[in-house]
């Protein structure tokens, strides 16, 4: 009995790894988000009625899909372990949710997310959403930053030109947006002008602000997020090559080069015996 089973297990597990279904799942999803955006059309009855039974069909297919690779894995509490594992289950879960009654919306909208299936389906994909999440820390840091960079020249600025435009620098929060309009370039040289007029030194408070903030801190959060990312690619290198560190988790590329270094002194020691 259990010999069937593990015999079973095998074929669900070389089914669910193989390129052919893979290639399948990813057209589903793909089918999946073409229907999503038909819906949006003024469609007749019959249009309606035949989008209506593929989104049906998909919806049983990405049950079928997950059910292949849960009674693949051999322990099936590993299976929740995984956090992509856990996000697919709970799309296919809101996909069950019928579209007709009071949860018409509801219902919806949770079908319109089986389009991030995509990403648990591509593992390029999947690295860059794990380099994002855990970039997101660090980042947080640099916000706090520039938030408090952002107050200091809310402030300045409605201190000093809430006089000249009670509309961009009434308050604090509102000097803040202006400032953020600021940052992101759109129309900004019409504010400078503006106070420029009375404060013709106004200058230096934008182009400082913009330094700071466009240049500086954007360069931080962009260096941040290719430091994750490279560090992200060298695990997924060594996973793919079958090298582990300590804890099977997989070795960095620091831990190789002490490795070889090491090997490369016993070396060296052992040709000095021979001596």
């Amino acid at each position: 009995m259990a010999s069937a089973v593990l015999r079973w297990q095998a074929r669900l597990k070389k089914i669910d790894s193989s390129n052919l279904f893979q290639g399948v799942v990813i057209a589903v999803i793909l089918l999946s988000a073409l229907l999503i955006g038909a819906k949006t059309h003024n469609l007749s009855p019959t249009s309606v009625a035949v989008l209506a039974m593929l989104d049906n069909a998909v919806t049983i297919f990405f049950v079928f899909e997950l059910s292949i690779r849960f009674l693949a894995c051999k322990e099936k509490k590993q299976f929740f372990k995984s956090g992509w594992n856990i996000f697919d289950t709970l799309i296919v879960i809101g996909s069950l949710i019928p579209t007709g009654g009071s949860g018409v919306l509801l219902a919806r909208l949770l079908r319109v997310f089986r389009v991030l299936r995509l990403v648990s389906m591509v593992p390029e994909l999947r690295l860059l959403i794990n380099a994002l999440l855990k970039a997101i820390p660090r980042m947080g840091y640099i916000a706090l930053l520039m938030f408090v960079i952002f107050y200091i020249y809310a402030a300045i600025g409605s201190m000093t030109f809430e006089k000249i435009n009670e509309t961009l620098w009434g308050d604090v929060s509102i000097s803040m947006l202006t400032l953020f309009r600021v940052a992101t370039f759109e129309d900004w040289t019409d504010v400078m002008y503006e106070t420029m007029a009375v404060y013709p030194l106004s200058w230096i408070f934008y182009l400082s602000f913009i330094f700071l903030t466009a240049f500086v801190f954007l360069n931080m959060m962009v260096g941040t997020v290719l430091e994750v990312m490279s560090q992200e690619h060298e695990n997924f290198r060594a996973e793919a090559h079958g090298e582990t560190g300590e804890g099977g988790e997989p070795a960095s590329r620091a831990q190789i080069d002490k490795l070889e270094g090491e090997l490369a002194e016993i070396k060296q020691l052992l040709q000095n015996l021979k001596k």
